[in-house]
């Protein structure tokens, strides 16, 4: 069920779902506030909740309306594209053998057949990032998982427009976006820290902070990092 609140200029589309909190989101690129409410939950109790955050959502507004963005990518001859937060000069070569991916040197080269256009190329790099971010993450993942006492009952890799990643701590379902695989790895690193330790707190409050400084006290630099680098030109943070 879906209804708006107006707050003054504000515009806050308003959800209502089976679930217990209320939860704020603050979308890309100009910043379209949503609130997730319980099915029961009085719009005017949501309304009041709204109003003790305004000063957190226009601070949110203003990041993502001045946030670097990319370039839209073409896959042309020599178009930068990242991995793991180096930089790469693309170059595309024609096989008759089945499409690959490869890192050489400073290159990333896409071997294609003959006559493969635009969406051919984004298709096979997309997945081939996938592929780097799902074979990086079991080792992470076990690492963590021992030092937090927690365990995810899977983890899901997908491309994801408006966050780096999810938990559902009732399911224990982690989901990582495909494009950390284009970040530093200490970026990759942070989300799947802070999606564990949401199986141990769900909320953002101070006892979710206090355990993210226990076990990785350098993290909000890393996220201050993660969200300075320019994100893709279809417009989504964390």
């Amino acid at each position: 069920m879906h209804s708006q609140l107006e707050l003054g200029e504000l515009h806050v589309d308003v959800v209502r779902k089976d679930i217990k909190h209320v939860h704020l989101s603050v979308y890309p690129p100009d910043g379209q506030v949503r609130i997730s409410a319980p099915l029961d939950m009085a719009l005017e109790t949501i309304r009041i909740y709204a109003i003790t955050k305004l000063d957190w959502i226009k601070r949110q507004q203003s990041k993502l309306r001045s946030q670097e963005r990319e370039t839209v990518r073409e896959y042309l001859e020599r178009e930068s594209h990242y991995v793991w937060g180096k930089r790469y000069l693309l170059h595309v070569a024609t096989t008759d053998a089945a499409p690959t991916v490869k890192l050489k040197h400073s290159k990333l080269e896409l071997h294609l057949r003959p006559g493969s256009g635009t969406d051919k190329r984004r298709e096979l790099l997309e997945a081939w990032y996938r592929e780097q971010l799902k074979a990086t993450v079991p080792t992470l993942l076990a690492r963590w998982e021992q030092t937090l006492g927690v365990k995810a009952r899977r983890v899901i890799v997908q491309r994801m427009k408006t966050k780096w990643g999810s938990c559902n701590p009732t399911s224990g379902l982690i989901r990582l976006n495909t494009d950390l695989a284009r970040k530093p790895p200490v970026c990759l690193e942070y989300i799947v820290v802070h999606e564990l330790v949401h199986l141990l707190e769900p909320t953002h409050n101070a006892r979710f902070q206090s355990l993210m400084d226990t076990a990785m006290p350098h993290w909000r630099h890393v996220k201050r990092e993660l969200n300075q680098l320019p994100v893709q030109h279809d417009d989504w943070d964390y």
